[in-house]
């Protein structure tokens, strides 16, 4: 059994954003989150983009299968693809107010920019 799903317990608190930071406020789920939105769907294609290493990817894709985030096709098996269910997709909202909120408040407007 991979690391996060030993250490992973769905919360039961009263407060949803305590549920939802139980699996959200994983920064590599974030990132898969990310590059799901862009258009990643093959396994290779969340490594890149993220600094992710392998064996930390297939828990956190196999955490996102198990909670509904995303769906894998074939179920088992080699090449399969990783997409967003409803639930997953319902999250584009959040991951924009983040990157708004990065663009806004974490930019470093000493840096120069290409």
């Amino acid at each position: 059994m991979n690391e996060l799903h030993n250490r992973f317990r769905p919360s039961r608190s009263p407060c949803p954003i305590g549920r939802a930071s139980r699996l959200l406020g994983d920064r590599w789920v974030l990132l898969i989150l990310r590059e799901s939105f862009l258009g990643a769907t093959r396994f290779e294609e969340f490594l890149p983009n993220t600094g992710i290493n392998r064996a930390a990817l297939t828990s956190r894709l196999s955490a996102m299968i198990e909670h509904g985030v995303l769906e894998r096709d074939p179920p088992t098996g080699r090449r399969a693809e990783y997409r967003l269910t409803e639930a997953g997709r319902a999250l584009a909202p959040v991951m924009a107010a983040m990157r708004n909120w990065g663009d806004e408040w974490l930019v470093d407007r000493d840096a120069q920019s290409f």
